[in-house]
């Protein structure tokens, strides 16, 4: 509830100094109506493709044969299922937590995916010594190191560890493999 209240109260914030800044702005197109100048596209999975469009039409360099935004956005579809639609239970160990990852259909294919994919990343950006394995009805990920830290950043935020996501959705754009 604390999160949903935060968000609102964000969004209305971000409301009133666009409707602020829109009521005081003295851009008018040709027909005499007011130009907004936006800058986000309204969604993440929108914004980073769009972000990433926008990358590889400004480099001369692009294989536009080998790019594959399709494939960029089957990944962030398995990112939102992930931090969205997985069910997690977390145990705590002496030097970490356990995670019990499950979800149904196309969120336990994505867990499959993407959980064993992330463990190093999160191993070479830590030192900690991370696990996966694969489950009937998902993965479980055991994270040994700090195990404060592990506790207060929970699955989720075990999963953001490492600046590698721009990167690899770029690398994937262009038709690089997806893991």
């Amino acid at each position: 509830m604390k999160i949903l209240l935060t968000s609102f109260f964000a969004w209305i914030a971000l409301a009133t100094v666009a409707a602020s800044q829109h009521a005081h702005s003295d851009h008018t197109d040709m027909g005499g109506k007011q130009n907004l100048v936006l800058s986000q596209p309204g969604q993440g999975a929108f914004a980073a493709i769009a972000e990433i469009t926008q990358v590889l039409r400004d480099d001369p360099s692009t294989d536009w044969s080998k790019v594959n935004i399709t494939a960029l956005r089957e990944h962030l579809i398995d990112m939102d299922l992930v931090a969205k639609d997985a069910s997690v239970v977390a145990s705590p160990t002496p030097q970490g937590a356990s995670f019990v990852i499950t979800g149904d259909g196309r969120t336990r294919q994505a867990m499959i995916t993407m959980v064993p994919a992330h463990a190093p990343f999160l191993a070479a950006e830590t030192g900690w010594d991370v696990v996966v394995e694969e489950t009937d009805s998902g993965v479980t990920m055991h994270v040994s190191g700090d195990a404060t830290q592990i506790a207060a950043l929970g699955f989720i935020g075990l999963m953001t560890i490492g600046a590698h996501h721009q990167e690899h959705h770029l690398m994937m754009a262009r038709g690089g493999d997806v893991h």
